[in-house]
């Protein structure tokens, strides 16, 4: 069997197997003898049919496919081997001659792994993000707190206001119609919280307890229900009740009850401590984000469409994955969004490409490095995954398996690339 190669644009390969005629020959006779006791022609015994009448009444073509069977498979993987090819696709099989006396042809087309050209990854400029700390940033956490340590308590002699904590009953109606999804009894509301359609909960102040009021709103045009988006409706509601948040003083009594501190100066400079780690941490990770933004830009690669289908299935699998652990599946969240499967992995092509000009711009940049990891980096990881765990006692075992230390070892690989990258990106 010989073998050619045609290397073509976009990492496009398509190698072509020759099979002499006297080889096929042998084959075909070969696929005759594995497949004797299946035939059956009358006048002869069970596997006992000659060949040429095999193929006389089964038609001559009868042995082919068992020829392509016994021998695609095992000269494609050794081509592949031989030749050293990353192939990223499913190979696509074309015979172009096959026939007694003649030799058999055919191709097998396939996709590799593209090298991406990455045109800078140092000295990348991105915007700087400000961390400094403002009175409003310390206020408006402060203000959280204090949020979250108020009594509620039920108010019964005024009438609803902002800020009050509604109980209601609603029903929706368009065009005079119930709509589905628009009801709910005993449903509780913080008014100004933005939590319904605009106008919604401005219509309700001033309700009384037991009072009942139609209320005319129009649904945004971008709401997720297309039956309702940019539409008029109309809600009758009932307000239950009405409770009030009493929101503790600012004094150093609520600095011991929601902090370590005694007063509220030194819980105020703690405040202002966290405040400040946060925005770093978040400046770091907008940092990262940008990086990796301009790295994309900066790579020139021609990427096949079998590895954008592979990274947009991985995403699909993780992402579902997710979903499991609260109880849903994929088809159920799409259904929520008023959306399908097969658009909702359309969305995900454009991250998916970015994904995978990403690795292998990674790829592409540790070949310059020559990132390595010593066996010490390995074990140390796979410890502090142990610790995480809490399972840093027990044996070694996760330290021994081959997989986990292929994985840690491409974890740390990865970190060090972009640790490279980021570091020497240039804030503006």
């Amino acid at each position: 069997m010989s073998v050619k190669i045609d290397r073509q644009e976009n990492s496009k390969v398509v190698l072509e197997f020759t099979m002499d005629k006297e080889t096929f020959e042998k084959q075909l006779d070969k696929a005759f003898h594995k497949n004797a006791k299946h035939f059956k022609v009358p006048g002869f015994r069970n596997g006992k049919v000659p060949r040429n009448i095999v193929e006389k009444v089964y038609g001559e073509g009868v042995l082919y496919q068992t020829v392509i069977e016994d021998n695609v498979d095992d000269e494609y993987r050794k081509a592949v081997e031989d030749n050293k090819l990353d192939v990223v696709s499913k190979p696509e099989l074309d015979i172009k001659q096959i026939g007694k006396g003649k030799d058999l042809i055919y191709t097998v087309t396939l996709y590799v792994k593209p090298e991406a050209t990455v045109k800078k990854y140092k000295g990348l400029e991105v915007k700087k993000i400000d961390t400094k700390v403002s009175k409003k940033d310390v206020d408006a956490m402060i203000e959280s707190d204090r949020q979250k340590n108020a009594r509620v308590i039920s108010v019964e002699d005024r009438k609803l206001q902002k800020d009050d904590i509604s109980t209601i009953n609603f029903e929706g109606f368009m065009d005079g119609e119930a709509f589905e999804g628009g009801k709910a009894d005993n449903f509780e509301l913080t008014i100004g919280s933005g939590q319904f359609i605009p106008g919604f909960e401005e219509a309700l102040i001033g309700m009384e307890i037991g009072e009942e009021r139609e209320i005319n709103v129009t649904f945004p045009k971008e709401y997720h229900a297309d039956n309702l988006a940019g539409k008029p409706a109309m809600f009758k509601v009932k307000l239950i009740s009405i409770k009030s948040k009493i929101l503790p003083e600012l004094d150093d009594e609520f600095a011991k009850d929601v902090s370590e501190f005694e007063t509220l100066a030194d819980y105020r400079k703690d405040v202002e401590k966290k405040v400040k780690e946060q925005k770093e941490a978040s400046a770091k990770s907008q940092k990262e984000l940008a990086v990796v933004d301009e790295l994309v830009k900066n790579t020139e690669v021609v990427i096949p469409e079998s590895m954008i289908e592979d990274e947009i299935e991985n995403m699909v699998q993780q992402f579902s994955s997710n979903l499991a652990y609260q109880g849903l599946n994929l088809e159920q969240y799409c259904s929520f969004l008023n959306t399908n499967v097969e658009d909702f992995k359309k969305n995900l092509k454009p991250e998916a490409e970015k994904n995978v000009k990403l690795k292998l711009a990674l790829e592409a940049i540790e070949k310059i490095e020559k990132i390595t990891v010593e066996d010490k980096e390995i074990d140390e990881k796979i410890d502090e995954l142990k610790k995480q765990y809490g399972t840093e006692n027990t044996s070694d075992e996760l330290n021994k398996n081959e997989n986990v230390r292929r994985y840690m070892e491409e974890k740390i690989k990865q970190d060090k690339l972009m640790a490279v990258i980021i570091d020497s990106a240039i804030e503006k």
